[in-house]
């Protein structure tokens, strides 16, 4: 038997021509960066180069040894997905029902303090990516954009006002009824922060608010010029509900936080604010039945993104538990550890209404602005398309707890 041998030629130009396809030049650096990044950890890669370390690691660490933001990180990568095959899934219909209105995806931004600090366009630009894409965006207290800004910028977009108990009521009251007439839609009431989490990454940086001058913070000049130059060139930082600070952040909430605070005041934050109430920081069944007994709309199954009690419940394995105990009474969100649109479609197939994302948006701030939270958002919003089409779902109303298993331990 002979052996078949390709017969060998010399190559053509029109055989050759179809090969030599280059890419567009990409001239812009943010824009070059952002097209590489094809999951939010690689936008999580590019923020540690564009910011300084301090900035990254208040963004980026939680509480003492961290603990929970691993255990919550892990639960979501140890999840099993069940798919079902052979279904028309050529369209898939993300929209969701929050809070009595139609959101475009079932998440939203959650609140997240200091945002001018990771890039100097800070919550306007993320409300901006808010509306055009039709999701709710959330400002905290602890925001660096006021009130009345952040409404002008994004006229149309669903807009929440995250609120701490402060130990001057006149002060909440004030930011309550400023929120009101600025159109803010519902307000997130935080209880899980009585005082400052631990947070060691922060101390060991001495980072404060705002930043100081020192032989450490001088050498981070030299290598973050443009972050450095953006803070000093624009608007002077200031926050959404105070005139300024200029020491640690453990220390600012320490000094204005009420850890009074108990269900009385549920009813004082009632009786100033006369739209949804949602409690955010929920992080046992008792506490969630509290809540619907006190007829709040919404609650945040939530460890503050693990930022406060080291070693508290992994949000997301509560999930079923609380929706199947008050999910009639009122709404069941989750937050901490999203890193990908999966996380967000596995938390929705387990009962959560919707997620709140927070570093996956202000990794992408950090990378590139509003550009790269637009980069988040995308690449969220594929994520969760293509897995629910792989799921074989067609809608965020058919996903349920068929398509998602939560390993024993």
């Amino acid at each position: 038997m002979t052996e078949h041998m390709s017969r060998r030629q010399l190559p053509k130009w029109s055989g050759i021509k179809p090969l030599l396809r280059a890419r567009p030049v990409e001239f812009n650096a943010t824009n070059r960066r952002l097209a590489r990044a094809l999951t939010i950890a690689d936008l999580r890669t590019a923020a540690r180069r564009r910011v300084p370390r301090a900035v990254f690691d208040y963004t980026d660490g939680a509480a003492e040894g961290e603990i929970s933001l691993r255990r919550a990180r892990r639960m979501f990568q140890t999840l099993e997905f069940s798919p079902s095959v052979l279904h028309d899934v050529s369209g898939v219909d993300t929209t969701c029902t929050v809070l009595g209105r139609a959101s475009t995806a079932p998440f939203a931004f959650a609140p997240t303090g200091f945002t001018r600090l990771m890039h100097h366009e800070g919550e306007r630009a993320v409300v901006h990516v808010a509306e055009r894409h039709g999701i709710p965006y959330a400002l905290s207290t602890m925001g660096t954009t006021s009130i009345e800004d952040v409404a002008a910028a994004a006229p149309s977009a669903r807009k929440w006002f995250q609120l701490y108990v402060w130990k001057d009521r006149a002060a909440g009251e004030e930011l309550m009824m400023r929120a009101r007439a600025a159109g803010f839609e519902a307000l997130m009431l935080t209880v899980d922060v009585p005082v400052a989490g631990n947070r060691l990454r922060d101390v060991r940086n001495g980072f404060s608010i705002p930043p100081t001058l020192s032989a450490r913070t001088l050498a981070d000049i030299a290598t973050h010029p443009a972050w450095w130059a953006n803070l000093i060139t624009t608007e002077p930082l200031t926050f959404a509900s105070l005139s300024g600070w200029d020491r640690t952040i453990a220390e600012l909430i320490d000094a204005l936080f009420d850890p009074t605070m108990t269900m009385a005041d549920l009813e004082w934050v009632r009786s100033c604010w006369p739209g949804p109430l949602i409690v955010k920081g929920i992080q046992s069944l008792d506490d969630a039945r509290r809540m619907a007994e006190a007829g709040v709309e919404a609650i945040v199954l939530s460890n503050h993104g693990g930022r406060q009690l080291d070693r508290a419940p992994v949000p997301l394995s509560l999930v079923p538990e609380v929706v199947d105990a008050v999910g009639d009474r009122t709404e069941v969100w989750v937050d901490t550890g999203v890193m990908s649109g999966a996380d967000i479609v596995a938390a929705v197939a387990l009962g959560a209404r919707t997620v709140l994302v927070g570093r996956a948006y202000l990794y992408g701030l950090m990378a590139g602005g509003e550009r790269g939270v637009e980069r988040a958002t995308g690449i969220l919003e594929r994520e969760m398309r293509r897995t629910m089409q792989l799921l074989g779902v067609r809608s965020v109303g058919e996903l349920d707890r068929r398509h998602v298993a939560i390993p024993a331990h």
